[in-house]
């Protein structure tokens, strides 16, 4: 981040967009025979038919911002019968695109303070995160998994700093996992460290030592839980004063606060830990599958053969091959 700055560079160069994400996916699929054709955020939200008379819509990578216009148009697709798979993680902030779409609007943590909108008739467009009351639309209602449930993995403190770095796996029977050899428990994406850095998640229950969305998550129905791997929202450690941490609890504070109302030690106990996720559920005449992990795509530039196996086996499924 220091060089970033220092050179004239965005603080995030690094880890989000073409570069670091998205062309890691584009190169995969195209060696291994995909005819992929590539559209941009901005397309989706200004020319949503730019999806009509495709099978298959694929979002990878660092995919933190949207609009509601861009959830419209996916929500459209999928209930009209397409099919969508995100390979992603930290899908949590809702953006406007002011000025004929050349400038993205989103003050995040800061929106119910600083945002105009939010004080406004209608702050259902308040650029804030997705589960604010303000908002009404909560993320799991397009891809099944949310940011705040998720988040930080191996990032900082954050839980688990020296963790295995793929997905446990609960149901190794769905149709994802055929030819991987997975069974129950087994790792999928540790070799190529598929688990990282930023996740999506649920609240959820066990029962029958298979993971099921606890009521009141937000899961859309026949939503099922593939697998699961543990995150967090606080950095804690024992040796590193809270000073000195790299993210310390401003984002369980902040979770505490917009699901539980308050961000006291209490909602923060409650919030603090976290999950990232596969899952795949029916949406309408179409269905969405959703690793919900920013570094999906890096197993796929390391050679992971059983998550390109997955990933080839949701593309195949979903293009009907």
């Amino acid at each position: 981040m220091e060089w970033a700055y220092a050179n004239g560079y965005s603080k995030k160069y690094a880890s989000s967009g073409w570069a670091s994400y998205d062309s890691l996916f584009f190169r995969w699929a195209e060696r291994e025979g995909y005819a992929v054709d590539l559209a941009t955020q901005h397309e989706l939200h200004f020319a949503p038919e730019i999806l009509d008379g495709y099978d298959c819509v694929v979002f990878v990578g660092h995919d933190e911002y949207w609009t509601w216009e861009m959830r419209d148009a996916v929500d459209n697709y999928v209930d009209g019968g397409g099919r969508a798979a995100r390979f992603a993680g930290n899908f949590m902030w809702q953006t406007r695109l002011e000025d004929n779409g050349k400038r993205q609007t989103c003050y995040k943590y800061r929106a119910r303070a600083e945002d105009p909108v939010y004080r406004s008739a209608d702050p259902r467009r308040t650029s804030g995160c997705w589960e604010a009351a303000e908002t009404g639309r909560p993320a799991a209602e397009t891809f099944g998994l949310n940011a705040l449930r998720g988040l930080y993995v191996g990032w900082g403190g954050c839980a688990p700093p020296r963790g295995v770095r793929g997905f446990p796996v609960y149901r190794p029977e769905h149709w994802a996992f055929a030819g991987t050899g997975i069974y129950y428990g087994d790792l999928l994406g540790s070799q190529g460290h598929a688990f990282g850095y930023e996740v999506d998640g649920l609240d959820y229950v066990i029962r029958g030592g298979l993971p099921e969305p606890e009521e009141g998550s937000g899961a859309p129905d026949g939503l099922q839980i593939l697998a699961l791997g543990m995150s967090s929202l606080k950095e804690e450690s024992a040796d590193i004063p809270a000073d000195d941490q790299f993210l310390s609890d401003a984002d369980a504070k902040f979770v505490a606060d917009t699901l539980i109302g308050n961000d006291g030690d209490a909602a923060v106990e409650r919030t603090k830990r976290g999950c990232g996720m596969i899952v795949n559920f029916p949406r309408g005449k179409g269905e969405v599958f959703h690793a919900g992990s920013c570094e999906w795509v890096a197993a796929l530039k390391r050679g992971d053969r059983m998550v390109e196996r997955v990933t080839a086996n949701v593309l195949n499924q979903y293009l009907k091959r």
